[in-house]
């Protein structure tokens, strides 16, 4: 697997740009999605079971897709083929939006890192409800939870994020295991004040008085560039409102790892991401009793691990997953 996906396919990808990289890989998977020889063909990827159960879904194994791989829920079947314990579709916004100018994906290979500046690129959330109610229907959803990651729309003024947040929340709800709020993409101005506790309680207010609500299990996505005090109050307004689960981190605005002749504006991902994911999963840990799906600098068998000994439930893989393809799903559940 490594010699196919190394020396074979991510030279092709990494030959295009890095956005028409990511819609070819897309479509691929889209398609494959659809013919059960393909799908076949991607299960031989799949590493050993290794069941988890949290916010009472089961888990086949705790490694996960984290949102932004697959915006719009394009290729669900062909995701749980290739052996994710989970598949986190977004981020999705009330509004379809065409995100921010190209170019806005940069590789950095050298430091197995990303920058992008994608601003939630995505079909809307009644498009989006559509396709999934058509996957539904077509026998070919995936049996690994599906969580749905949503976050605001950009026209949407932050005073009105919460009615932003609930048009999405209502229709996408019935698709989803669970559901992300998205309130730390630094490509989206603003969103980030959502974070702090007065805002971020009305959210969670809001979302949490709709009917069924509390049947749903509810996470909220954080930036890695938290002071502590800003990270006691989100946990202190988390634990108030009975959040299932932190998802830590969303990509980070500090590129002080990064050339300055490399650098570009956005968010950073990847292997300079670790060190301080890890101690935002720690930090949580040790503050609250809210379990944590750790995402960022996870690019091989030992960093995801280094994020379960810091205490974190289940991973989520992006950055990691493009530099090195299926092959790091099995590693990481072979250490």
């Amino acid at each position: 697997m490594k010699n196919f996906y190394e020396r074979l396919v991510r030279p092709l990808l990494f030959s295009l740009d890095a956005e028409n990289a990511h819609h070819l890989t897309l479509e691929m998977l889209r398609g494959a999605s659809h013919f059960d020889l393909a799908l076949h063909v991607l299960r031989s990827f799949q590493p050993p079971p290794k069941p988890k159960t949290l916010f009472g879904l089961n888990f086949p194994n705790p490694v996960g897709l984290a949102a932004g791989l697959d915006k719009n829920g394009l290729a669900l079947p062909a995701w749980g083929a290739l052996g994710f314990g989970f598949v986190e579709i977004g981020t999705v916004t009330a509004k379809a939006q065409p995100g921010n100018p190209k170019p806005r994906i940069f590789r950095l290979p050298e430091q197995q890192a990303l920058i992008n500046r994608l601003g939630f690129n995505n079909d809307g959330a009644d498009a989006i409800a559509e396709r999934l109610r058509r996957l539904r229907g077509s026998g070919r959803w995936p049996t690994v939870p599906v969580g749905i990651n949503i976050g605001k729309s950009r026209a949407t003024p932050l005073e009105k994020a919460a009615e932003d947040y609930l048009w999405s929340f209502r229709l996408l709800r019935d698709f989803a295991d669970y559901i992300t709020l998205n309130v730390s993409s630094p490509n989206t101005p603003a969103l980030r004040d959502l974070q702090e506790p007065r805002a971020l309680s009305g959210l969670l207010h809001a979302i949490g008085k709709e009917p069924g609500a509390a049947t749903k299990p509810l996470l909220i996505k954080i930036s890695p560039d938290l002071s502590p005090i800003e990270l006691e109050g989100i946990l202190k307004v988390c634990v108030e409102n009975g959040v299932a689960g932190i998802i830590a981190t969303n990509t980070t605005r500090d590129h002080s790892s990064i050339p300055s002749e490399l650098d570009e504006e956005g968010g950073l991902s990847g292997a300079p991401l670790r060190k301080k994911a890890t101690a935002l999963v720690r930090d949580i840990v040790t503050k609250a009793a809210i379990p944590v799906i750790a995402s960022g600098g996870i690019c091989d068998a030992e960093s995801a691990w280094e994020k379960f000994q810091a205490g974190a439930e289940l991973v989520q893989l992006y950055t990691g997953f493009v530099y090195c393809g299926p092959r790091l799903l099995r590693e990481i559940m072979a250490a």
